[in-house]
């Protein structure tokens, strides 16, 4: 598997999992907690497309 498919895969499998956490916040009756899962996929969101530049050769990681 090349690179930039392995960073495909990292960028799908981030997506999932943003997607998870909102889908759990919907369902969190807490809303501290809510909010906290709310952050993270948004957290993992921003990394994911930070990553899935870095597989299309749009950015260059930061030294």
């Amino acid at each position: 598997m090349s690179e930039s498919d392995e960073l495909r895969s990292r960028v799908r499998q981030m997506r999932a999992k943003a997607k998870d956490l909102k889908d759990e916040a919907e369902r969190a009756a807490d809303p501290d907690e809510r909010r906290r899962l709310k952050e993270k996929a948004r957290r993992i969101e921003s990394e994911s497309e930070q990553v899935s530049g870095m597989a299309s050769g749009d950015i260059y990681p930061m030294k």
